[in-house]
């Protein structure tokens, strides 16, 4: 027979709503899980697992994960009063039910065909994004035109953009936008297209179409996933049409992504790091992708958090 386990999660602004309904039937000789996770983007996937039932720490684990984006090993020692070990195998446990990521020192949500929701990605990495966007902004001159992506990279970058004065923004990304308003010295164009409430951005053929009118100076682009062969990576295909169009349109293109992302897993493929100039990072990245960029010439940028970029 099979145990049932629903976990209904809504992902408003700021608050994640779970409702839990447990059916539990037994029959000698085997019991079965079969989890079911509806996403912020109301999307169903069922995952099963024979022969584990999830402990409430277990389910406070997943939520704290989902909100937070990550979860450390030292973190959840601390919340839950128990050894590190103890989470260890916790850990051990979603991620073998395929519910959570390995990843250095903790574990986040499982990566496939749905990226975080935005209020997630606002959180993860954030000092690590702060830091990369300022190493970035730091080699764009007075006077520069640039693309802007979709992204909470790229919006540090537009953060970091409020000080440079005369220049000109072309961007789908209406945070950064929404960002850049407060600089009176810098012409920002919207691309039209389709509307995407989820991040507050602008995706499809028309926002490609629309970047096709410029030839700028700069594309800075960002992407949800890395893999050490150099694929750049997102999971919606109508956002990765309109970024193909600033990378064609720009003289220099360059990646602002925090290191997390060589952890994670996406479906649509952007480009290869091998067409850019520069990457901007907070951490070294994996050896064999910094052998692709070397390769190709592409500079490499690790942007500490508290001391600053270096090469």
């Amino acid at each position: 027979m099979l145990t049932f386990f629903r976990l209904r999660a809504n992902l408003g602004f700021c608050q994640l709503i779970r409702e839990i309904i447990i059916a539990i039937r037994t029959q000698i000789g085997a019991i079965r899980l079969n989890f079911f996770v509806f996403g912020d983007n109301e999307h169903l996937r069922m995952l099963e697992n024979p022969y584990m039932a999830l402990s409430f720490r277990h389910h406070e684990i997943l939520a704290e994960a989902r909100a937070a984006g990550r979860v450390t090993v030292d973190g959840l020692a601390d919340k839950f009063s128990v050894t590190p070990q103890t989470i260890r195998r916790d850990l051990g446990d979603l991620c073998d039910a395929g519910l959570l990521d390995r990843v250095h020192g903790g574990a986040m949500p499982t990566s496939g065909m749905e990226n975080l929701g935005y209020s997630a990605r606002q959180q993860l990495a954030h000092h690590a994004k702060d830091a990369i966007g300022k190493a970035c902004a730091a080699t764009i001159p007075p006077g520069a035109s640039l693309f802007l992506d979709i992204g909470t990279t790229t919006e540090a970058v537009a953060r970091a953009l409020l000080p440079l004065r005369d220049i000109m923004v072309v961007t789908n990304n209406l945070n950064a936008a929404r960002i850049l308003a407060a600089n009176d010295r810098c012409d920002i164009h919207i691309a039209g297209g389709q509307y995407r409430r989820a991040d507050m951005s602008v995706v499809g053929e028309a926002a490609a179409t629309f970047m096709h009118q410029f030839k700028l100076d700069l594309a800075v682009i960002g992407a949800s996933a890395i893999e050490e062969d150099g694929a750049l990576l997102d999971y919606d295909g109508r956002e990765v049409t309109a970024t193909r169009a600033m990378l064609q349109n720009a003289r220099q293109r360059y990646l602002v992504a925090d290191a997390t992302k060589f952890d994670r897993r996406a479906p649509v493929r952007i480009c290869s790091v091998t067409e850019l100039d520069r990457v901007f990072t907070d951490k070294p990245p994996p050896a064999a992708f910094r052998q692709v960029c070397a390769e190709a010439g592409t500079q490499v940028t690790a942007a500490n958090a508290t001391n600053g970029p270096r090469i």
